[in-house]
Order: structure tokens, then sequence, then C-alpha cells
């Protein structure tokens, strides 16, 4: 709820609501002496206390106007403006953020991994979210929750991520990851719970992103310039490697026996080039596979609506099954 008075607006760092400080002052009135009622309304003058706004003292209103109700007028007008704005803000905040669902299947369809993806861009700040968690028969074999984020600077040409977390559980073993990255391309205070450890230098890995920081550089280059062709070095705590992707081409997708998505895509071909090889096997996903990017939102985004990729369980394909964002709410598995 507003109240009557709007001293200032803070908003929460990156989540698009508003925090009001609200304050009231007194407006006292100069009564003059035993006037009439009448004598009052068409002489009285007020004068204002300035605790909110810089005002000077005002004049006599011609016609007997009051000017406490000219007043009210006045900050019904800035309370309107204050709140539009409040309103344009959190509308702007959601309108960047894209939340998309895909869904993974190995052999023979089974069901094996859900992806939950969220990315929200304010002004020039990016933060993505991942949340993986493993599905039906897969669990028997390998049981894996997943939740990684990142938050960082946008730039037009590249991206500076700030700080990487990461938090897995895999058959009961937690391991946790920490990277901070500084605008220099230095990576500092590094952290990981892997045995045995996984050790990198310092000059090693400078200028390497997270893996999120990574699919979004590609994905905004495909907006710009509708090439693959990029590499990226990554260290994420887990690892120390390179993405390499290039260009297949271009392929008109149609509806398939998983999802009711048809249109033209850029097929890229990924591939996970190992620098430092983790001495941890369990840390290793996959080596290499092709992903389909649409234009599906509006915006300087492509978004993969298609993927296979090469694990050490197989060949897996994953599907974009449902998408909210940027005005445009896809459902798109059948």
């Amino acid at each position: 709820m507003l109240s009557a008075l709007l001293a200032s607006a803070r908003f929460a760092r990156g989540s698009g609501y508003g925090c009001l400080l609200v304050s009231s002052c007194p407006r006292p009135w100069c009564h003059r002496g035993c006037q009439s009622a009448g004598e009052a309304r068409s002489n009285r003058t007020e004068e204002l206390t300035r605790p909110v706004f810089s005002l000077t003292p005002l004049r006599k209103v011609e016609g007997g106007r009051s000017l406490a109700k000219t007043g009210k007028i006045r900050f019904a007008f800035v309370l309107l403006a204050a709140t539009f704005i409040m309103l344009g803000t959190a509308l702007a905040a959601e309108g960047d953020r894209v939340d998309a669902r895909f869904e993974i299947y190995g052999f023979a369809g089974f069901h094996v991994l859900t992806n939950r993806t969220s990315v929200q861009e304010i002004g020039e700040r990016y933060a993505i979210a991942m949340d993986l968690d493993t599905r039906g028969l897969a669990s028997v074999f390998v049981d894996l929750t997943s939740h990684s984020e990142v938050h960082g600077a946008l730039a037009r040409d590249t991206l500076h991520p700030d700080a990487y977390r990461a938090d897995i559980r895999r058959n009961s073993v937690d391991r946790h990851y920490a990277v901070d990255y500084r605008r220099d391309g230095a990576v500092i205070n590094a952290s990981a719970s892997t045995a045995p450890p996984f050790s990198v230098s310092a000059e090693q890995i400078r200028g390497t992103v997270d893996q999120l920081t990574a699919y979004f550089i590609l994905e905004r280059q495909l907006a710009r310039r509708s090439t693959c062709s990029l590499v990226v070095p990554v260290f994420d705590g887990s690892g120390y490697y390179n993405l390499r992707f290039t260009d297949i081409g271009r392929e008109a997708l149609s509806s398939d026996g998983y999802q009711n998505f048809a249109g033209p895509s850029n097929v890229c071909q990924v591939a996970r080039e190992d620098i430092v090889v983790n001495p941890d096997r369990n840390e290793d996903t996959y080596k290499q596979g092709r992903i389909w990017y649409a234009q599906v939102v509006s915006g300087d985004r492509m978004l993969p609506v298609r993927m296979e990729f090469d694990t050490t369980f197989g060949r897996v394909k994953g599907y974009l099954a449902e998408l909210r964002g940027r005005g445009v709410t896809l459902q798109l598995l059948k």
C-alpha cells in the first residue's frame, strides 16, 4: 500500500520489486484571528514546511481556492508518476526474464533428465540459473540434482561474469564450486570440494568464463551474426576446457514424435576440448554434440530448441518443452 506521501523509492538489486521508505509531514494552518468563515476562506494563506520537497512560501490564492487542494492535486500527479515508474521498472525486469524447460531422453526414448534454465537481463546486468534433475530409470544408475548460477555484466560483443556458484549432488555425494571473475580477466577465490584435488595456475585460467556464460555468449552471437563459429575457454571449478562451436548449417525443423516445434534453425556443432583433465572422472559430461537454435523470442538471443549429445551413457536427445518470457508462452512437448 502506498501512503499519502512518498519520500523515496529504492529497488532491491536485480529483483524488480520496489522497497518504499515512506514519511509524512504536517501542514500547519495560520489562523486569522476572529475573521468570519467566508473571510477566512477568501483571505487565508498557508505556509508549508519542507521536509520532503523544496517549496517556497505560497501566495494567497485568488478566488478563495484552497492551497491544500492545490497541493493535493500536485501531489496526486507526483504519486501517479511515481507509481507508473515503479510499475514500469517491475514490468521491464519481468519482461527481460526468460524461463525455459528442456526434457532429455536417452536410449529407446527413456526420459532421463529435466533441465530448467532462467535467464534475466536488467540494464547492463545478467543472471542465469540452471537446475538439473534425473528422471525415471536414469536415477537408478545416476541420481543427480544440480543447481548452478552466475551473474555478471553485459556488453555488446562479450560478457563479463562476476561470480559463479554450483551445488551438485550425485549418488549421495555433494560437491560445491565457487569462482569469482574480475574484469581484467583474473579468476579469484576459486574453490571446489573435489577429491582428488583439481588444481590449475591462476595464469592458465585468466580470461576464462563459466559454462553458463559460454552458452549465453553463443546465443547472443547467433542473434547478431547468425554464425556459431566461436571458441570459449571455460573454468568453473570442475574443469578447465575449451568449448568449440562450429557451423553445421541451417535446417528447417518439423514436428516429430516428441515436440511440435516447426521452423528455421541454425545448427551448431559443440565440442569440449579438455585443457587440464579433472582426475575425478565422475565430473565427466559430454564430449561433443549438436544444437539447433531458433529465434523463438524477440531480442538479442537465439535459443536451443533441440540438441543431441554424446555422453558416457550414450547419445541423448533434448527438446525445448516449455518457454515463458518476453511476451511469449510456448508448450512444445507432445
